[in-house]
């Protein structure tokens, strides 16, 4: 409740409010109508709180910086995903081929290389 949050940070009640109304706070509400904090509120309260009073930064500052932070969150789970996905992915691959398709490899590697004049090492032409 609001007046529960407030005591524990030490703020004002109406601060609580307008921390909402300019939408930094979310809090749910009960058939009564009663703010109700939870702990991401909670949580988002304190990183609020540790902008304005220890860095001094205003609420249009606080508003960019809590955005970028979801932008953030957002982009890394992203990436933690693209990076489970190609770990499956390289998995697949990376599984021994049937003993036929391996022996098969093996003779195009064979008949390639002996294609394929080894390099001449040492010898200049002259001029």
């Amino acid at each position: 409740m609001i007046s529960a949050v407030a005591e524990k940070y030490e703020i004002h009640p109406q601060t609580l409010r307008m921390y909402e109304r300019e939408g930094l706070l979310k809090p749910s509400r009960s058939e009564g109508n009663t703010r109700l904090y939870t702990d991401e509120d909670l949580q988002r309260l304190e990183v609020i709180l540790e902008l304005t009073r220890e860095l001094g930064v205003n609420l249009a500052g606080v508003e960019i910086i809590l955005n970028m932070r979801e932008k953030m969150a957002a982009m890394q789970e992203q990436i933690e995903q693209f990076v489970a996905e190609l770990n499956v992915e390289l998995g697949r691959k990376a599984r021994p081929a049937e003993s036929g398709e391996r022996h098969a490899l093996m003779r195009v590697a064979r008949v390639e290389s002996m294609e394929t004049p080894p390099p001449v090492v040492g010898r200049r032409r002259k001029a």
